[in-house]
């Protein structure tokens, strides 16, 4: 009976680098080894594999690659000036490695992971702090990769899985990610201090239809809830000026610039007045969102669990 031997893959010279890289990836730890004891017996036993084995692997390798690698006495080897050349990176490829590996597994260690989180620039002088503390009381050592921005660029990066949580407004709805609601925050119309309604306590949102406004960019989720409030208000807002941060926008408020729809500050910002809005009814929702379907590594499932039981108590 005659066997028919598996034709196996080979490169060519006019194979491109990815055709090569997935043929020669597997072999390179062996290449070093052989490398470093100059004995593929030696070799064979400090890596647990069969001395075959390892033997073909070295003749593949250097037939793919189409240069000696090795002279050979018996079973001693030696590097020739292509396998010393090769070496060096190889080396250093397989370095990379090691410490990916080992920057991957102190990630997604119990107590010491890492946990990458994306809030919106309005949580972070107190809401973000204040929940961090809160969280490593029981989990003192896990990290924390902060990233602060808009909504619309928060989820893009929770999809490229730059992040594995994601606080925003307003919650998302998409196939793709899982989003709950974890609290709501009042918004307050903030107008100069000299204002003619900064007598006032309470505002229609209609009273404020003449005024010119200072906003968020559009894409800030808050952007998007000014417009809304507004449109159902019964005007559409003349924007004065746009802005990246609300703190900003009180600046440009206190200076007489326009009044905005903004969260409660912090601390007390000088020169504005922040008056309750009766009608519509004034308000955003802060949820958590992650991308549907994406594991977690045990120290976002603990961070994940402690937002979600923070719900109806996010905010400070």
């Amino acid at each position: 009976m005659e066997h028919q031997q598996r034709s196996q893959p080979r490169l060519s010279p006019s194979s491109d680098t990815d055709d090569m890289v997935m043929l020669l990836a597997p072999r390179l730890a062996y290449f070093a080894g052989v490398a470093r004891t100059e004995h593929v017996t030696r070799a064979a036993q400090e890596m647990d594999v069969p001395q075959s084995t390892l033997s073909r692997a070295m003749v593949r390798l250097e037939q793919d690659l189409g240069v000696d690698l090795f002279a050979r006495i018996g079973r001693t080897v030696s590097l020739t000036p292509a396998g010393r050349t090769f070496l060096g990176s190889v080396e250093r490829a397989l370095g990379e490695i090691r410490r990916a590996a080992d920057e991957v597994r102190a990630d997604a260690d119990p107590a010491t992971g890492k946990v990458a989180f994306g809030f919106l620039h309005t949580m972070g002088s107190e809401t973000v702090p204040g929940l961090i503390r809160a969280f490593r009381a029981d989990h003192p050592r896990v990290r924390f990769s902060l990233v602060q921005t808009y909504g619309e660029a928060m989820i893009e990066r929770l999809r490229a899985g730059e992040l594995d949580l994601c606080l925003t407004s307003p919650v998302p709805d998409a196939p793709d990610l899982v989003a709950r609601r974890l609290d709501e925050q009042k918004l307050r119309l903030v107008v100069p201090a000299d204002h003619p309604l900064a007598a006032r306590r309470r505002v229609r949102l209609a009273e404020a239809a003449e005024e010119s406004f200072v906003t968020l960019e559009p894409g800030y989720g808050l952007r998007r809830i000014t417009d809304d409030l507004c449109q159902e208000a019964g005007f559409k807002p003349r924007i004065a000026f746009e802005g990246e941060e609300a703190e900003t926008l009180r600046g440009l408020v206190a200076a007489g610039l326009g009044v905005a729809l903004l969260p409660p500050p912090a601390f007390p910002r000088p020169g504005v007045v922040e008056l309750t809005v009766t009608a519509p009814r004034a308000a955003r929702e802060i949820g958590v969102a992650w991308l549907d379907g994406h594991p977690d590594t045990p120290p976002v499932a603990a961070f994940k669990k402690f937002l979600l039981s923070r719900r109806g108590n996010l905010l400070p």
